[in-house]
């Protein structure tokens, strides 16, 4: 046998296998990734994943299948995974009839907004409104966006596109309705969130943003019951529940509040939607103001691992920062109204070395008179009486109090005062305290006073 014969052959078969791994990969491989939707259709999100799973390690470029690998993902609840294949899909895959760009967008996108990219979310549903113009869902979805990013203005525009395309969009009716009762269009507004409403009766996406509207009204009562219209639409529930909860908290019913927070919650199993950083916000400012300090760092904490800019979640767990080290200051923030004014006692007459002549627990606090050690008392009631107040308000204190204090002292013929408050002041109550007979005392000068007194 020739050496030129074997060379021919050699050639020949290396032909034959090139084109027989052609054969397979654009036939065989096709056919096995059209299976996987299949699978999925059946159920069988386990056999879906393993056989996609299979075709992407023989082909890392089968943006199909990784398409294909995302939905079954999603079907097993698995959002953090799917998001990572649509997102290789969405930065690399030529689109066309094998894979259609439209039902893509618009499932990327959803899952975007699930995991709180609203931004990334939004250039999706834009591209949406060129690909697929009379498709009204796109439009209200960038409008709502713009919505939660404050763009009124622009928000308002595609709302009015979705009612244009679909004028049966009842719930970007009842946005815009929202956004002209805030541009105080009072009429129009309730005429929208009214479409909304007859549009769709067994819809109650409408009633919450009528219980926004009366939230603002501070018609509290029917915002309640607009709210708990509110949670029979899954897609609004956690909102409402929220909603809910912020209403009670105006009329300082913290614990029935705390209680709608921790619901919304618990609703997000798996900790991802944005909403559950605002229900835990507001569950920690309940804390707060039933003094569980302890739990409401707890909450900060958890805000603080998923948005370290999330609000003032970073200055209030600086603000608590000393409660870890400093027992007395846990205790004044935290004890009852009753061991409160026994805290603030001890703290006049040990750590201030004043003599206490009355205390009265008030609802911000507790209020002191009393008068120097060593004078006569006759003298120091007349002429020598020191004015104390002492806060622990979640709130710095206003110039209003200063403004109160100011009166009170001068009423009762005192010539000093001192206002003590473990959250600050504003700067305008600073200013007003400038060259007056009040001493504003911050944080660090009342844990030094607290530590000085020691055990009540």
């Amino acid at each position: 046998m020739s050496p030129a014969f074997i060379v021919v052959v050699t050639v020949l078969s290396l032909v034959i296998l090139g084109l027989i791994i052609f054969v397979i990969k654009n036939m065989v491989l096709p056919k096995k990734v059209d299976s996987v939707p299949k699978l999925i259709k059946q159920g069988k999100t386990q056999n879906a994943i393993k056989l996609a799973k299979q075709i992407i390690a023989k082909d890392p470029k089968n943006y199909k299948a990784h398409y294909y690998l995302g939905k079954a993902y999603l079907k097993e609840n698995k959002s953090e995974l799917a998001i990572i294949e649509y997102k290789y899909v969405n930065e690399n895959a030529l689109f066309g009839p094998d894979l259609d760009e439209i039902n893509f967008r618009s499932e990327y996108s959803q899952i975007l907004l699930k995991h709180n990219q609203p931004n990334e979310a939004l250039k999706n549903f834009l591209l949406l409104t060129k690909l697929d113009p009379k498709n009204g869902d796109n439009y209200y979805w960038a409008g709502h966006i713009y919505e939660e990013n404050n763009r009124y203005d622009v928000a308002l525009g595609f709302m009015q596109k979705a009612v244009f395309y679909d004028k049966k969009n009842s719930k970007a009716h009842a946005e815009i309705g929202l956004m002209q009762y805030r541009a105080k269009n009072f009429p129009e507004a309730k005429k929208e969130i009214d479409i909304a409403i007859k549009l769709n009766p067994e819809s109650y996406s409408p009633y919450y943003y009528l219980g926004k509207i009366q939230k603002d009204e501070k018609n509290i009562p029917a915002a309640l019951k607009s709210f708990e219209k509110a949670q029979r639409d899954p897609e609004t529930k956690q909102k409402s529940i929220i909603e809910h909860g912020t209403c009670y908290m105006i009329v300082n019913r913290f614990d029935n509040a705390s209680l709608d927070f921790q619901r919304a919650i618990e609703l997000d199993k798996e900790n991802l939607n944005s909403e559950t950083l605002y229900a835990r916000y507001f569950l920690a400012s309940c804390y707060e103001k039933i003094r569980m300090i302890d739990k409401a760092i707890e909450q900060w904490t958890l805000i603080y691992k998923r948005n370290k800019n999330f609000r003032d979640v970073s200055a209030k767990l600086s603000e608590y920062k000393d409660l870890q080290t400093n027992d007395y200051l846990k205790d004044y923030l935290t004890c009852s109204n009753d061991e409160f004014s026994l805290i603030c006692k001890n703290a006049v007459e040990k750590g201030l070395k004043f003599q206490v002549l009355s205390a009265e627990a008030k609802k911000w606090g507790c209020f002191i008179s009393a008068v120097n050690k060593g004078e006569d008392s006759w003298m120091s009631v007349r002429k020598q009486v020191l004015y104390l107040r002492f806060y622990r308000e979640p709130e710095p204190v206003e110039d209003a109090v200063i403004r109160e204090s100011l009166d009170e002292m001068k009423a009762m013929n005192s010539s000093k005062g001192f206002i003590f408050s473990s959250s600050g002041y504003t700067n305008s109550a600073k200013r007003l305290a400038e060259n007056r007979p009040v001493e504003l005392v911050e944080k660090e000068k009342l844990e030094a006073i607290l530590s000085a007194a020691g055990a009540k």
